[in-house]
């Protein structure tokens, strides 16, 4: 199994927004795009096309300012500037998602796309298994958009070859195509060592390619399984106290970066808090820089104690 390791860790670093008030990235309100992960890193990407790569160690410190607009569809801005509500973790409205669903792989709308694509296996905890599609040429990044704590390549070939064969696996398999984002978080805190984490992935490889009814224009990959635990920075994650539920106008989030899986950073506050923050609830927002003693004052929901199996 490979061990990819993550961004390096930098206690103390200084805060992601400082680069603004050094007048590096620039003054004001910056629009937030979310998060993507780049060359084994999370960056934060705003309006304009500009990212600020993450580091753990360092402090998250922004605050929210007005209201959240719509992100638009495929880099174009909403016509509309219609509103979004702060619990949605689309960034869209309504008709610009309909518009990005309708040329959309995941939503099976787009059939004529050129590209190869690769099946994988993806496992996100004990009895956390999906199959799933994804072109090639965007190797892991999706992985890792996912917050795929381990995966393995199943096969290539065209869209719709792989698409079949992706169904096929899905029933024989009895898995699904997509784990929810609540179940993946409720388990970081409480993976199995390196050696146990690949096993169900070795073991529904084994079982996949001795299946009859593969597309035949879809070619059978050597098992490799990868694994992301080092990349997430997850040996850092001790549990979660609490997750962020929406940013608001004039609400603060402050906190050191410990980790990060998907599309969530697990954050360290005020008194030894651990909160989560799906930047997905971040596009759409301007945003400001903190200060570091604003604290987190955006509506978070808490954890119990001792629940971390638990959903949330």
């Amino acid at each position: 199994m490979h061990s990819l390791r993550g961004p390096r860790r930098n206690p103390g670093a200084s805060c992601v927004w400082g680069e603004w008030e050094a007048g590096r990235v620039g003054r004001g309100v910056w629009g937030c795009r979310g998060l993507r992960w780049g060359e084994g890193a999370p960056v934060l990407q705003w309006e304009g096309g500009r990212g600020s790569r993450l580091e753990y160690g360092q402090v998250v410190a922004f605050r929210g300012v007005g209201e959240r607009v719509c992100l638009g569809v495929r880099g174009r801005g909403c016509p509309f500037g219609a509103v979004v509500g702060g619990r949605s973790t689309g960034g869209q409205c309504e008709e610009c998602a309909r518009l990005d669903r309708s040329r959309s792989v995941a939503a099976d709308t787009l059939v004529d796309d050129p590209r190869t694509y690769r099946v994988y296996l993806a496992w996100f905890g004990p009895g956390m298994v999906k199959v799933g599609i994804t072109a090639e040429e965007r190797g892991a990044a999706r992985l890792l958009e996912q917050g795929a704590v381990v995966f393995g390549w199943l096969g290539r070939g065209p869209l719709m070859a792989a698409r079949r064969t992706e169904e096929l696996l899905r029933h024989a398999l009895g898995v699904p195509d997509r784990i929810p984002y609540a179940r993946k978080r409720a388990v970081r805190a409480v993976l199995p060592g390196p050696g146990e984490r690949g096993r169900e992935v070795e073991e529904l490889y084994g079982r996949a390619v001795g299946l009859a009814g593969w597309a035949e224009t879809l070619e059978v990959l050597e098992l490799g399984v990868v694994d992301h635990a080092g990349v997430f920075g997850l040996d850092a994650v001790t549990g979660v106290d609490g997750v962020v539920t929406e940013l608001v106008d004039d609400g603060s989030v402050v906190g050191e970066l410990v980790a990060a899986a998907g599309p969530d950073l697990h954050l360290v506050a005020g008194g030894g808090r651990r909160l989560v923050l799906d930047t997905r609830l971040m596009a759409g927002w301007g945003l400001v820089a903190a200060g570091a003693g604003d604290g987190v004052s955006v509506p978070v929901k808490a954890v119990a104690p001792g629940v971390q199996g638990g959903l949330f």
